[in-house]
């Protein structure tokens, strides 16, 4: 069992983390994970459905990113949508916080917004006077290791091509992959989880128990439910779709809508998740425990390694693996 925060720490060469996505969403190479021999093999990721067995159902999350940065009229503050709270009211971040005092008004995205409340962690409470234009107005919100400002091919590629429900401030990145005609040969469903702000956040307790997980909204159809029931294996295509099956009750999978903060880490017992499709994650991150916690530690180290050796591309916008 890896308890400490250290235990999760590789090196990674800044050139092999993605700052651009493949040509082609479905050419990117794919490291396959056998959980039961310790093999690790190579492949690519439009050799996917060959891992695929009668009586699998592989599982995406259909939440879509939304534009969620923001800058003032004036140019002189950025707006960060976190969070609808409710109709014209954002949980959001604001940079410089100075400007956004309680009762403060900013001009943006096409309309007026007030500081109702500051959070306790920074956040503001923006009551806006209309819905702001976010696809006018915004930016898509790339991660902060890509370093570098969103251009028009982020409108595309940093979107799954199943996404449907707007509500994600970072992109379920092991969808990216997907193609319409490779999901057209898979016996598939969705669910759905907002992905929120908090994937970013660095893990900063040394005992990682002691870490307090960010909480992300989501819905279980009643379609998607009874999929899941029928399937022989569930493959959760994400860490995403993983933290929402994982976080439901004992039994069978009933339609829901609900927030799940739950922390994924070795020693857990996967109850639903039978194979799982993920890209590589950033050293000390949850994500990263998550994924040791279904393969083991030692065997994601060594996979990691071989990534690395062989010169995977790391992150969003990277290469996959495959845990079966």
């Amino acid at each position: 069992m890896s308890e400490r925060l250290s235990d999760y720490f590789y090196e990674l060469p800044e050139d092999l983390i993605a700052s651009r996505p493949t040509e082609d969403r479905a050419a990117s190479r794919m490291l396959v994970v056998d959980r039961a021999t310790g093999e690790v093999r190579h492949s690519h990721f439009r050799e996917f459905p060959d891992f695929l067995v009668p009586g699998d159902l592989v599982a995406l999350n259909d939440s879509k990113v939304i534009k969620a940065r923001l800058h003032s009229a004036n140019g002189r503050m950025e707006v960060f949508l976190l969070e609808r709270v409710e109709e014209r009211t954002w949980k959001c971040l604001t940079r410089p916080g100075r400007k956004a005092r309680v009762g403060n008004t900013i001009e943006l995205a096409g309309t007026g917004a007030t500081v109702r409340e500051i959070l306790e962690g920074g956040e503001r409470i923006l009551v806006f006077e209309s819905e702001p234009d976010c696809e006018l107005y915004g930016s898509v919100p790339l991660p902060p290791y890509l370093k570098r400002e969103a251009d028009p091919m982020d409108d595309d590629r940093y979107q799954t091509v199943y996404a449907r429900n707007k509500g994600s401030v970072a992109a379920p990145t092991a969808g990216l992959h997907f193609t319409k005609e490779i999901l057209s040969r898979i016996p598939h469903t969705f669910l759905t989880l907002h992905v929120g702000a908090g994937t970013f956040l660095p893990v900063k307790t040394e005992k990682i128990e002691d870490h307090q997980m960010h909480e992300e909204v989501y819905s279980i159809t009643a379609k998607a439910a009874a999929d899941l029931n029928a399937a022989r294996r569930i493959v959760a295509v994400g860490t995403t779709v993983t933290r929402v099956m994982e976080s439901q009750p004992p039994g069978p999978f009933q339609a829901s809508d609900g927030r799940t903060s739950i922390f994924i880490r070795p020693p857990f017992e996967f109850a639903h998740t039978g194979a799982l499709l993920t890209n590589f994650h950033l050293p000390c991150s949850t994500l990263l425990m998550l994924v040791s916690a279904l393969a083991g530690r030692d065997l994601i180290r060594h996979a990691y390694e071989m990534a690395i050796r062989e010169r995977y591309r790391f992150f969003s916008y990277g290469d996959c693996m495959l845990i079966v």
